[in-house]
């Protein structure tokens, strides 16, 4: 099993999350702290997920969560970069594809 690896880039008002290994049960928490901290001060959030091979309900749980807290405080510039085949069908199954730009 891969872990996760996870590194931000913040650059002016943009964070970019790039995920890499898998996202599941275990270890959304872990990707929910390296995330929402950094949500205030930005106005665009994208995931590259170029690299993230799986990602578990857990894992989509917490995109739900960060697009309800992103637009809450009037942020919509929200994309997911690069999903792997599955991980795209897990957010179209979902709807989660409806909610974020999606940038192949």
């Amino acid at each position: 099993m891969e872990d996760l690896i996870i590194r931000r880039k913040q650059e002016n008002n943009v964070l970019t999350v790039f995920a890499e290994g898998r996202i599941d049960n275990q270890n959304s928490p872990q990707f929910s702290e390296e995330v929402k901290p950094y949500l205030n001060d930005v106005n665009k959030l994208v995931f590259d997920l170029e690299k993230l091979i799986y990602i578990s309900s857990a894992g989509l749980r917490v995109l739900l969560d960060v697009f309800k807290c992103m637009t809450e405080n009037a942020v919509t510039d929200l994309v997911i970069r690069k999903p792997t085949e599955i991980v795209f069908e897990a957010l179209e199954v979902t709807g989660i594809a409806d909610l974020y730009n999606i940038e192949n």
